[in-house]
C-alpha cells in the first residue's frame, strides 16, 4: 500500500491571486505547507498536483527546484488531476492536502491516515462532521474510490473540489469521521482573503518556527483572543458553496 499525499496548488485563486506563493516568515505559504506535511509518518511520498495552465509554471519550476514531486494536470477538474496524479505515481490511498493550510498539522495527518489504514474504509476526513480548526482539513480515500468518482461524477462541485461525490454517496462508500476532543471548528486557520494572511503571519511571529503542533497554535490564540479576529468573519468553505450555486443556475437553466 502506497500512500501519497497529493497537495493541490494553483496561482489563480479567484479571491486571493498568487497566495501560494505569499511570502509567509520568509518563505513561499506552498513551502510551509510541504515542510509541515513531510514531518507526518505516515506518508510514502508528498507530491505537489498543480495545472497545466502557464500560469502554474511558478510552482512547477519551484518544487523543481526544491526537489518535490510534481504533478500537472487540468485546471478546473481537479478531480481529473487527482485522478491522473494518483496513477502518476501508482498510489493506493491518497491523502488530500491544499496549498493554502499553512498551519497544518502533520500530527493531524497520520492520526487521519491510521484510522484510515487500520479499518475497512474507503474515505476518513476530519470534515464530515468539523471540530478541527478550517485549515486543518486531511482526507484519505482509495485509489478505487477516487477512480469511481473520477467515472460517475459530473456536477462542476464534483469536478472541482475532489471529494464531494464521495463523501454524498455514504450507501457506495464506508467512510469514518476524526473528531477533536473540543469542537474549535469555530476558528479559521485557512488563507482565502489578506485577513486570513494577516492571522497566519502573526501566529508565525508569535510562534517563530515552522514545527509548532495545533496544539500550541490554540494556546496562542487562548493567550491572544483578539488574534482571532483578524477573519473571524469570514465564511468557511465559500469555495465550495460557490460551486454549488454555479450547479444550481445550471439545473435552473435546464442544461442538466
Amino acid at each position: 500500500m502506497k500512500t501519497v499525499a497529493i497537495i493541490q496548488a494553483r496561482m489563480s485563486s479567484s479571491r486571493l491571486p498568487g497566495k501560494i506563493m505569499t511570502d509567509i516568515a520568509g518563505k513561499p505559504m506552498l513551502q510551509h505547507v510541504i515542510n509541515r506535511v513531510q514531518k507526518a509518518r505516515m506518508l510514502d511520498l508528498v507530491l505537489v498536483a498543480t495545472s497545466e495552465n502557464e500560469e502554474d509554471d511558478v510552482v512547477a519550476r519551484f518544487c523543481h527546484e526544491t526537489g518535490i514531486s510534481c504533478f500537472r494536470g487540468s485546471l478546473d477538474d481537479v478531480l481529473d488531476r487527482y485522478y491522473q496524479a494518483a496513477k502518476y505515481v501508482k498510489a493506493s490511498v491518497i491523502v488530500r492536502i491544499t496549498a493554502d493550510c499553512p498551519l497544518l498539522d502533520p500530527h493531524v495527518i497520520d492520526k487521519v491516515v491510521m484510522i484510515f489504514s487500520k479499518g475497512n474504509f474507503d474515505y476518513v476526513s476530519n470534515i464530515i462532521e468539523c471540530t478541527y480548526p478550517d485549515g486543518l482539513d486531511t482526507e484519505v480515500f482509495s485509489l478505487r474510490a477516487l477512480e469511481y468518482a473520477w467515472q460517475k461524477a459530473k456536477l462542476k462541485s464534483e469536478r472541482e473540489h475532489v471529494t464531494p461525490y464521495i463523501r454524498k454517496h455514504p450507501e457506495i462508500f464506508r467512510m469514518a469521521n476524526v473528531s477533536h476532543t473540543e469542537n474549535v471548528s469555530s476558528m479559521r486557520w485557512t488563507v482565502d482573503e489578506p485577513q486570513d494572511l494577516d492571522f497566519i503571519r502573526i501566529v508565525f511571529k508569535h510562534i517563530g518556527n515552522s514545527d509548532f503542533c495545533m496544539e500550541e497554535v490554540l494556546n496562542l490564540l487562548k493567550q491572544h483572543p483578539e488574534i482571532c479576529i483578524k477573519n473571524a468573519n469570514i465564511k468557511r468553505n465559500e469555495g465550495y458553496l460557490k460551486s454549488l450555486r454555479e450547479d444550481s443556475m445550471v439545473e435552473d437553466k435546464g442544461v442538466m
